[in-house]
């Protein structure tokens, strides 16, 4: 048989996938991208879920890590058609009967709203030195090119959730707005690291904002397939790959999958010892999302909701019982609530006057039950007549997730548990994570530091990793 005819291969086309195949077509390697999906993107794609001419974000949609990449600022995506769109505000935290939270872009004017001085003198190191920041934290563990900056920023961030906001707020609001970030971690807010999430995604809301691509994520993801093209780089979508015999390249192999996926498709290729450490990679809780097509905007009770791209509903006890109850396997009767609507501030997500938003929830890994009824009444209790504005709507249990994405182990959209533990030992402990025992595969996926969130990162490592491999 003849050398197969690519340099490198990479399976899946998420933001990790695109990343890797960019950063190897960069040193003018040929290179082919799998995609078992009819389009790329992984958990950034836009769909007509409900209704024709309503564009719905399948997973993913606020990409604040995005926007803040030292990997994606490097690449033309605007000249391939991606624009970011800004809300008035990030993000606004109503609770039924009492104030709304607002994480406004200035550090000064959150602080001064939320009566907590502290958090201003906390924030403002980290927001002025943004950039170095992000670099060193979401990179690979090793030696910080800002060990003081770094330092300072450990003491806060491997806190728990519930201990960081009594610190940084004087009231109630604050720690509601803080419980309701960090709860993107998918931990307890009494368990570490949870304040690690939490304070970086509120950081990158005042140095980057919490942009969406206009007109959905799916543009994110053609943006950097176009310019992964523009290289001569090569995808295939529509093929599920599911042996390494199927890839056509002898070199390189990098994989955005979960563990479980890398094990079965490279089976033997792989020592017996370090597939069982794959398999026992933890998976974190799952989400349940609902989509909805509107008549006209959400109807908030406190007309400042409206300004934020994103909301979080739920009571500071009702986040800090839900977060636990998930991770313990229960649905919670009144859960945490992450809230988009992307058409307040980009028109072009609906026809002239309508209107789309989601809404999603955590549950246990693996759930089938439908919370639609349990999401739908956390946004009555702060917008009456929401359901008067329905016109149609779209569900997904986490199963369902994982039979659209099998990287979506259960319905973990974020590509692992959180745990302090696997902070450090993604996917197994080892010195190098993006490579194997096998010096031809490599792993490129939210299973790989620094984890979850639409970035690049991982698979920009994976890429270098793979191409330190070959002499590059």
């Amino acid at each position: 048989m003849g050398r197969k005819p690519f340099d490198f291969a990479v399976i899946g086309s998420g933001h990790n996938g695109l990343s890797a195949a960019i950063t190897l077509a960069q040193t003018g390697a040929n290179v082919v991208v799998y995609e078992g999906h009819e389009t790329v993107g992984g958990g950034a794609r836009t769909e007509q879920l409900t209704i024709p001419g309503f564009f719905h974000d399948v997973c993913s949609a606020v990409h604040p890590m995005a926007a803040g990449s030292f990997v994606m600022k490097n690449w033309p995506l605007k000249k391939f058609g991606l624009e970011w769109m800004h809300p008035k505000n990030p993000l606004a935290h109503p609770v039924p009967q009492g104030p709304t939270a607002v994480l406004y872009r200035s550090v000064e004017e959150t602080a001064a709203a939320l009566d907590s001085p502290k958090y201003a003198r906390v924030m403002k190191r980290f927001v002025t030195q943004w950039p170095e920041l992000f670099q060193d934290a979401m990179g690979p563990l090793g030696v910080p090119s800002h060990p003081v900056l770094m330092a300072q920023f450990g003491l806060h961030a491997m806190n728990g959730a519930r201990t960081l906001g009594r610190q940084l707020f004087e009231t109630r609001a604050g720690e509601t707005l803080f419980a309701g970030i960090a709860a993107h971690s998918f931990l307890p807010l009494e368990q570490r690291p949870s304040a690690a999430i939490g304070l970086m995604l509120a950081i990158a809301a005042h140095g980057v904002g919490w942009p969406s691509p206009k007109g959905g994520a799916q543009r994110l993801s053609d943006a950097m397939a176009g310019y992964f093209e523009s290289m001569g780089g090569t995808i295939r979508t529509g093929v599920w790959i599911r042996d390494l015999q199927d890839v056509e390249t002898d070199g390189p192999v990098l994989f955005e999958t979960a563990p479980k996926a890398v094990v079965e498709i490279c089976g033997s290729a792989l020592p017996k010892r370090y597939s069982e450490s794959l398999l026992r990679y933890q998976h974190g809780p799952g989400v349940f999302k609902v989509d909805w097509a509107l008549s006209e905007p959400i109807p908030w009770s406190d007309p400042v909701v409206a300004s934020a791209g994103t909301v979080h509903l739920g009571t500071l006890e009702e986040i800090t019982r839900s977060e636990r109850f998930t991770w313990q396997g229960q649905h919670a009767e009144r859960p945490y609530v992450l809230l988009a609507q992307p058409t307040q501030f980009d028109t072009s997500r609906a026809p002239q006057g309508g209107h789309v938003a989601w809404a999603y929830c955590h549950v246990p890994n693996g759930s089938t039950v439908d919370c639609t009824s349990v999401i739908e009444m956390q946004i009555e209790r702060c917008a009456p007549g929401f359901r008067d504005v329905i016109l149609a709507k779209q569900v997904r249990t986490s199963m369902q997730y994982e039979r659209y994405n099998p990287n979506f182990v259960g319905g973990d959209t974020v590509g692992g548990a959180n745990t302090l533990s696997q902070l450090f030992t993604r996917p197994v402990a080892r010195i190098n994570p993006y490579s194997t025992p096998n010096s031809r595969l490599f792993i490129c996926s939210a299973a790989t530091p620094p984890g979850g969130g639409i970035h690049g990162i991982a698979g920009y490592y994976a890429a270098k990793t793979a191409l330190k491999s070959v002499g590059v």
